[in-house]
C-alpha cells in the first residue's frame, strides 16, 4: 500500500508542521516515508510545497510524477490548483476555501472554487472560521490536516492526534490542547462533507 501527498500553501500557513506531524505518525508506525521540499524564496507569503510519500515497502524516489499524486492538502486555494495535474483520477483534493491574496492578478474566487469542483473528490472547508469557532486561531493548519485524516489511509486519526501531542508538547498543555480541538472540528466537518 502507498500513499502520495502533495502538501501546499503560502509561507507562515504551517504546511511544514503538517508535513512534521504526518511525517511522525507514520515513522512511529514504521511506514517507509520520503519527503522532499519547496520553500517559496524562504519568506512569509512565497509558494510552499512538499511531497509526502508513504508506503509499506521501500520507496525510491521522494517527488510524486504528473497523474500518481493520491491527496493535495492544500491551505490556499489557488496554490491548490497550482497542482492538480498531479492526481490520480482516485485522488482527493482538500483545500481551504480562505485566500491568501499575496499577487496583483489573483483569479475571482468563484473561478477558482469551479476549477476545483470539477475534480470530483474535494473537500472545501474554512478552516480559519473553524479556527476560530474552536477558538484557536493559529491553529487553521490542524483543522485542515483534521480535514484530510478522513481520507489519510494510511494512519488513523489516533496517530495523527498523537504525533500532534508529540510536535507540539515543547510548547505545553494549552497549545497540544488548542490544537487537538482545531484537529478534531476539522476531521468532523471532513466526515459529514465527504
Amino acid at each position: 500500500m502507498k500513499q502520495d501527498i502533495i502538501l501546499c500553501g503560502v509561507g507562515g500557513q504551517g504546511i511544514l508542521s503538517i508535513a512534521t506531524i504526518i511525517g511522525w505518525a507514520a515513522l512511529k508506525e514504521g511506514i517507509h516515508l520520503k519527503q522532499a521540499e519547496v520553500h517559496g524564496m524562504s519568506q512569509r507569503g512565497g509558494d510552499v510545497q512538499s511531497n509526502l510519500r508513504l508506503s509499506d515497502a521501500p520507496i525510491s524516489s521522494d517527488l510524486i510524477a504528473h497523474g500518481a499524486c493520491d491527496l493535495i492538502i492544500s491551505l490556499e486555494p489557488m496554490e491548490a490548483l497550482r497542482y492538480v495535474q498531479y492526481l490520480n483520477p482516485n485522488g482527493w483534493v482538500i483545500t481551504n476555501t480562505t485566500p491568501f491574496v499575496n499577487i496583483p492578478n489573483y483569479p475571482e474566487m468563484e473561478a477558482v472554487n469551479e476549477e476545483l469542483k470539477k475534480q470530483g473528490n474535494v473537500i472545501m472547508i474554512d478552516v480559519d472560521a473553524i479556527a476560530k469557532e474552536v477558538k484557536s486561531p493559529r491553529s487553521a493548519n490542524m483543522v485542515l490536516l483534521g480535514a484530510a485524516a478522513s481520507v489519510l489511509e494510511m494512519l488513523k486519526p489516533e496517530q495523527l492526534l498523537e504525533g500532534i501531542t508529540n510536535v507540539f508538547a515543547s510548547k505545553g498543555e494549552a497549545i497540544v490542547e488548542t490544537n487537538i480541538a482545531a484537529f478534531k472540528a476539522g476531521y468532523e466537518f471532513a466526515q459529514k462533507n465527504k
